[in-house]
């Protein structure tokens, strides 16, 4: 995750702004009732992180990226940003009221060993909330008719629901609940999927330096090959009838919560 990011870093903002919807449902999922401090594992340049944060509800960023952690102290220096893995917190026990994490788990190098730091540094009855996606659902994603070998990489990376959800109870998360997210055509976040519902995004390369997919994993040939042929398909509009075949009710993304129960 480390060199993923510090390589991709610098731009990283211009594209991935903070939902205004998902920071709705981070919130009221993390539902953050006592005073203190709460966590957000894999911040990143801490975009959700700083529009969480306030006096009630402060927040620590952790990430292994240097040059992300430059940029999230750069815009908020008011926060706490430490260096540090999902399986490595720099925090004393029981030290965090709540934990968010987005789009961060398919970079966990151990998922166990990250849940189990996530049991340790948390409070009895502090609520966790994840913003993932599953291969399950990546395989619907219309991305793959253009750009297979680059979502099998992604796809292959991407921990399944059910390894998630095992690798949380071993740690001590009992009761775990989902909520499918699908994506909408206003999207703030300009993530893997976020033009769904709009092609015409990929074809802006500052859109896909912000996509660790496009940056790390895709093959320069298939992804110019794969742009030539969107570029054809939107204007014949041949585009739609990619976009219905691969339409599904699995959801894009979703919410994953649990509770340290004690």
């Amino acid at each position: 995750m480390k060199v993923t990011y510090d390589h991709i870093g610098k731009g990283y903002n211009m594209t991935r702004k903070a939902d205004p919807f998902l920071l709705e449902r981070l919130h009221y999922h993390l539902n953050p009732r006592q005073h203190g401090f709460y966590l957000d594992i894999g911040c990143g340049t801490g975009n959700y992180t700083a529009h969480l944060h306030n006096k009630e509800t402060k927040f620590i960023g952790i990430d292994p990226s240097k040059e992300m952690l430059s940029v999230a102290k750069q815009n908020a220096p008011e926060i706490h940003w430490k260096l540090g893995s999902a399986e490595n917190i720099p925090l004393n026990d029981t030290h965090v009221e709540g934990v968010i994490g987005t789009l961060t788990l398919h970079h966990w190098n151990d998922l166990e060993k990250g849940f189990a730091e996530l049991y340790r540094v948390m409070k009895p009855y502090a609520n966790v909330v994840f913003f993932t996606s599953t291969p399950k659902q990546m395989k619907g994603y219309w991305l793959n008719h253009y750009f297979p070998k680059m979502l099998e990489a992604s796809i292959e990376q991407m921990p399944s629901l059910k390894n998630i959800t095992e690798a949380m109870k071993a740690a001590g998360f009992t009761d775990l609940f989902t909520e499918r997210y699908f994506i909408q055509p206003d999207l703030k976040d300009q993530f893997l999927y976020v033009g769904k519902h709009n092609p015409e995004m990929y074809l802006d390369e500052n859109v896909r330096k912000g996509i660790s997919s496009f940056v790390n994993l895709a093959n320069q040939e298939e992804v110019q090959k794969g742009l030539e042929k969107l570029t054809q398909d939107i204007a014949s509009g041949e585009i739609q009838r990619v976009i219905k075949d691969y339409e599904n009710r699995h959801g894009d993304y979703l919410f994953l919560l649990s509770q340290k129960e004690n």
